[in-house]
């Protein structure tokens, strides 16, 4: 145990990355999970609108763009691109998560993970990202998003916060 001391406490950076990586792993599943699930449901109805409440419906929309369905322009080398985009991104915050800051920021940056993978993962499948939560009130609606995306989300704002922790609670 000493050597492990040494070196700047391994253990407590392998034990943010498993956290990190675990919570990728589930953020992904459950993003993909939901997408199987609610295509399935939506195949049903015409037109594919689920009123669920006075604010929210689930909805059947294809972004082939990025957020907020900016860049819609349809062809196989944008959703190429935009593969390659997310991925370099992703990449860079397994190199973030792999330098082990905090306990927080490695749960943060695996919500994050996660949420780009399965966004991904829709975009090779289906060259467009499927988006089914809609927020909507007094005549307003939010872009169409999905469980990656609120993820995303999630994963910033707790980044967020962990960076305003002092720094002698930011370990933990």
């Amino acid at each position: 145990m000493p050597a492990l001391r040494r070196r700047g406490g391994l253990m407590r950076g392998q034990g943010i990355r498993l956290a990190g990586l675990a919570a990728a792993l589930v953020v992904t599943v459950l993003d993909q999970l939901s997408k199987v699930w609610i295509l399935d449901l939506m195949a049903q109805q015409v037109p594919p609108v689920i009123r669920v409440t006075g604010f929210f419906n689930l909805v059947q929309v294809w972004n082939t763009g990025v957020s907020f369905g900016l860049f819609q322009h349809d062809s196989e080398m944008r959703s190429l691109l935009l593969i390659g985009v997310a991925a370099a991104v992703m990449v860079w915050l397994l190199v973030w998560l792999w330098r082990g800051t905090s306990r927080l920021a490695g749960l943060a940056l695996g919500i994050i993970i996660g949420g780009a993978l399965g966004n991904i993962i829709d975009r090779w499948r289906h060259g467009a990202v499927y988006d089914f939560l809609d927020l909507h009130a007094f005549g307003w609606h939010w872009p169409a998003f999905n469980l990656a995306d609120s993820a995303i989300v999630i994963g910033v704002g707790l980044l967020l916060l962990d960076g305003f922790r002092p720094a002698s609670r930011a370990g933990g």
